[in-house]
Parts: C-alpha cells; structure tokens; sequence
C-alpha cells in the first residue's frame, strides 16, 4: 500500500510541474494550494532534494523547482524514493535476506509477479501524463 507520504510526494511533484513557468515556489504556497501541512512538506521535500528531483533555493524569492522536465519522471522512481520500495512481501523488499522457504515456496512466483508488474505500471507512468489526465490508463490504450 501507498503511504500518505507517497501521495503527498506525487501531489508536490505535479504542483511543481504545473507552476514550473513560475520559477521557484516557496513551500507556504505548495502547502497552501494542496491542503498539506508545512510540517510534513518538511519532510518530504528534504528527500526530493536530496535525490536530485527538485532543487531549493533558501532566500527572499526562493523555494522549490523540479530539476527536468515532467516527461523525465516516472512515478515508480517517485514512489520508491518515499517508500522505500513496492514489495508486496518483506521477502521482496530490497534490504530481505533469502527466506528460508525461498525454494520450495508456493506463493513466491505469484509475488515476484506481482511486484514486477507494479514496477512496471508505476514505471510506465509520467508526472506529465499525470498531469494531462493519462495516468490512470489500461493496457491497451
């Protein structure tokens, strides 16, 4: 499951994306027009920071901007960097030592499957189709 600091951190993103002609937005106005507390924005945005996807300028006219364009990212990457990372099962996660069962495991190939196909979904989804309304399309479209 996503967790709010997920969410919140793919609502900033677009907020950003959507103002990007407005040069750097202080965090007061993020807050402000997503109905996200500054203490949590403290939070998040330190992370998004610190890994490149935005950039912060601490002075009078300062704030945040994402660091490329909307197209350039992919809500997986987003997501694992808040999360941490979309295993369905510790035994999946990336600091899991092998499970013991690994090997005789009967659920283990429906598990693997299913963390491979929402790396995928999330991969395959952009802060600018998001933007554009296409972020919730099925296969096929």
């Amino acid at each position: 499951m996503i967790s709010t600091r997920g969410r919140y951190a793919l609502r900033v993103m677009i907020d950003l994306a959507e103002h990007s002609h407005e040069g750097y937005i202080p965090m007061k106005v993020i807050a402000g027009r997503q109905g996200i507390s500054l203490k949590y924005l403290e939070q998040i945005l330190p992370a998004l920071t610190r890994n490149g996807m935005i950039e912060g300028l601490q002075r009078k006219g300062g704030g945040y901007r994402l660091t490329a364009g909307p197209g350039e990212y992919r809500v997986g990457d987003i997501l694992r960097l808040t999360e941490g990372d979309l295993a369905p099962v510790a035994c999946l996660g990336c600091q899991a030592k092998t499970c013991e069962r690994a090997g005789f495991c009967k659920t283990l190939p429906m598990w693997k499957e299913f963390y491979r196909m929402t790396n995928d979904y999330f991969d395959g989804i952009t802060l600018l189709e998001l933007m554009e309304g296409e972020g919730g399309r099925t296969e096929g479209e």
